[in-house]
């Protein structure tokens, strides 16, 4: 248990020192992305760890108003227990509309999720922003660099990025009209994140506890999210399941939104 708690000091203190790096360099242009889900929920409660019980940034919350009742209820429960700044952004007109049965998922996602950040972004001002995603979770994702630049257009160029070795990352300032994106949960698995939830006593939304024969692994919005054959009804059934499934963690996604092709389009066009 020593060497397991040694190792997640050590995945704690990578992503305190990339918080503590991006306050500085950025301050006030400076905000937090929360789904709510398990990762962002982690990466909050690291940078009240980084900062002393405190979240020193907005912290921006994109509803579509297609996501579950318990995120609702947690982001509510939770933003006021830990005094969040919390900012609900959401794109008004195209949640007047039914996109997703008229245009489909990826004119849905792109729509409520990328084009309310757009709008936030455009409103505040905002440099950077801390999004709590991982390599592990998705192929495309794995591309991703700790600090990694979106032009104007919310464009990803991942065909052209600085590398970022031996624990030297890439700083650069957005340029006037672009921001960055800074990933502190990039080298984390999904099963160190329910380790470091069960070392923290962490709260997390309880859809990811089975019920019946099922739980969610990943969530979001309900339209597009499954529950997984599971009995984990426990952090530590969780943890179990995790050391020997071969599922993939977003196995109960949309599938037309989940392939490699169409998340690779989605996250170039600023996708989360």
């Amino acid at each position: 248990m020593s060497q397991l708690y040694a190792y997640l000091d050590e995945l704690e203190a990578r992503s305190i020192f990339i918080i503590r790096e991006s306050y500085w360099k950025y301050s006030n242009k400076l905000a937090c992305l929360w789904s709510i889900g398990k990762d962002s929920t982690t990466m909050v409660h690291l940078m009240r760890k980084a900062f002393l019980g405190k979240v020193p940034v907005p912290v921006i919350h994109i509803d579509t108003g297609r996501k579950f009742r318990q995120i609702y209820e947690f982001r509510d429960t939770y933003a006021a227990m830990w005094g969040l700044d919390l900012i609900v952004a959401r794109n008004e007109p195209a949640m007047q509309q039914d996109i997703l049965r008229r245009e489909g998922r990826f004119s849905c996602c792109n729509s409520l999720k990328t084009e309310a950040l757009k709008q936030i972004i455009a409103r505040k001002g905002y440099e950077a922003l801390f999004v709590g995603i991982r390599r592990d979770e998705h192929a495309i994702r794995a591309k991703e660099r700790y600090f990694s630049q979106r032009d104007r257009d919310f464009k990803w160029d991942y065909g052209h990025q600085a590398p970022e070795l031996w624990g030297e990352y890439y700083r650069s300032g957005a340029d006037s009209i672009g921001h960055v994106r800074v990933h502190p949960l990039l080298h984390w698995r999904e099963i160190d994140i329910w380790r470091y939830i069960r070392r923290e006593l962490l709260p997390v939304v309880p859809l990811y506890f089975a019920k019946g024969d099922s739980r969610y692994r990943s969530i979001g919005c309900e339209c597009c999210c499954m529950p997984v054959r599971s009995k984990a009804r426990s952090l530590n059934s969780i943890i179990r399941e995790l050391e020997s499934t071969s599922i993939a963690e977003r196995s109960g996604r949309a599938q037309d939104k989940e392939k490699e092709y169409m998340m690779q389009k989605l996250r170039s066009l600023g996708y989360m």
